[in-house]
């Protein structure tokens, strides 16, 4: 059985990192719903042209709109997935669930990546990302031509990383997201992540949750 995993954290935790990590990992798809936020209004979508000034202004997306998203996304990938952005609230989990539950399948593990708010801020400071495949890490990973390691293309600062949208993205995920890691705590299938460490420590602690310790590929 495909693995079906949701991945918790603030902005700037690390999610797409591991997300990605594990994904490749397991053979699984991956979804960052921010991702596909921004690359629906760097096209000018109808999704983007709608999320476009709430993301100006580091906002929360409508549950209903991102429910729908989400269910379209979800029918297209009948095996297992990892879910880096989604669910970011409690009517939104509760769509997942029932989603999945009309469907006789259920999520193999939730996992919240937590950071301290100190270095979440140390950390945007030098965050960029790969507008071709949406590859997300710190400038100090880059070789001088600051091209991305994954498909060399040049990379750029995010649009929504200055301070001040920052915090107001934090303190959406402290309203909203944060609640989460009880109602899924709740049900069993969480595991709370200190995700300060190093990136190849946060990973090898995650796999492990999945897979025999060794080496990662």
């Amino acid at each position: 059985m495909p693995l079906r995993v949701v991945l918790l954290g603030p902005p700037a935790s690390g999610k797409g990192t591991q997300g990605r990590r594990l994904a490749e990992a397991a053979g699984i798809d991956y979804l960052s719903t921010g991702a596909l936020l921004r690359e629906a209004v760097e096209n000018g979508s109808d999704l983007g042209r709608q999320v476009k000034p709430i993301l100006d202004r580091g906002g929360y997306v409508p549950d209903d709109l991102m429910c729908g998203v989400l269910g379209g996304w979800l029918e297209r990938h009948e095996g297992g997935w990892l879910l880096d952005g989604f669910p970011r609230s409690l009517p939104q989990a509760e769509f997942l669930d029932g989603w999945l539950t009309s469907r006789g399948l259920r999520l193999d593990r939730v996992i919240a990546l937590e950071v301290p708010l100190d270095e979440l801020l140390r950390r945007i400071a030098g965050r960029v990302e790969c507008p071709e495949c949406r590859w997300t890490g710190q400038l100090s990973e880059l070789d001088e031509d600051r091209h991305c390691p994954v498909c060399h293309a040049g990379v750029g600062r995010r649009e929504d990383d200055g301070e001040e949208n920052f915090r107001s993205r934090h303190a959406a995920y402290e309203q909203y997201t944060l609640p989460l890691v009880g109602y899924y705590e709740s049900r069993n299938c969480l595991t709370r992540c200190d995700a300060t460490a190093a990136v190849d420590e946060v990973a090898a602690s995650i796999r492990g949750l999945f897979f025999p310790v060794g080496p990662l590929s």
